[in-house]
C-alpha cells in the first residue's frame, strides 16, 4: 500500500493531481491519500480529507512507501517508522505555502540521505514509476540527539 499525505493546513492540488493521474495511468488500486483541504477530487485513489493522529500513524505503519509534502510531521513519522518516503515540497512562488521552507527542508533531508525528493510534477511522475524500488533510508530515533540537546542547554545557559 502507498500512503499519500499533504498535511491538514493548506491545499496541495498539484501533488494530489499528479499522484491521481499516475495511479490511473498505471492501474494502481493500492494508493490511499489524505488530501486535506485540497480542491482536486481524486478519481483513481481512495482518499479522505483528514485523519486523526492514531489513524495517520496506522496508515504509515501499513504502507510500503509514503508520498508526502515536505512537512516535518510526515517526514519524521515515516523516518522513525523506517518507511521509504518520497517528498514533494510545496512552493511559495505557487502560493502553496507562505515561503519556500519546505523546499529547504526537503533539500536538507535529501543531503543527509534520509529521503527521496521530487521538486516538480514531472520529477514526481517519474519517481512514482519507480516507487516499488524506493529504498528505506536512514531511520531516526524518537528523541532529539544528545548533541542537539547539549547545544540547546549551552545556548540557554549563555542567555
Amino acid at each position: 500500500m502507498i500512503f499519500v499525505t499533504v498535511g491538514a493546513q493548506m491545499p496541495f492540488d498539484r501533488m494530489v493531481r499528479t499522484v491521481d493521474d499516475w495511479a490511473g495511468r498505471v492501474g494502481r488500486g493500492d494508493v490511499f491519500a489524505q488530501i486535506g483541504p485540497t480542491r482536486w477530487r481524486p478519481a483513481h485513489l481512495k482518499w479522505t480529507r483528514f485523519l486523526d493522529s492514531s489513524e495517520f500513524r496506522r496508515r504509515i505503519e501499513a504502507a510500503d512507501a509514503v508520498i508526502a509534502h515536505a512537512g516535518m510531521g510526515s517526514i519524521i513519522m515515516a523516518l522513525h517508522l523506517g518507511k521509504p518516503i518520497l517528498v514533494m515540497p510545496r512552493r511559495g512562488d505557487l502560493r502553496e505555502t507562505r515561503n519556500d521552507h519546505q523546499v529547504a527542508t526537503a533539500q536538507r533531508f535529501l543531503e543527509m540521505g534520509h529521503l527521496d525528493v521530487a521538486f516538480d510534477e514531472v520529477e514526481l511522475a517519474g519517481k512514482l514509476d519507480r516507487i516499488d524500488s524506493l529504498q528505506r533510508r536512514k531511520t531516526i530515533g524518537p528523541y532529539a540527539s544528545e548533541s542537539l540537546l547539549n547545544a540547546l542547554r549551552e545556548f540557554i545557559r549563555a542567555a
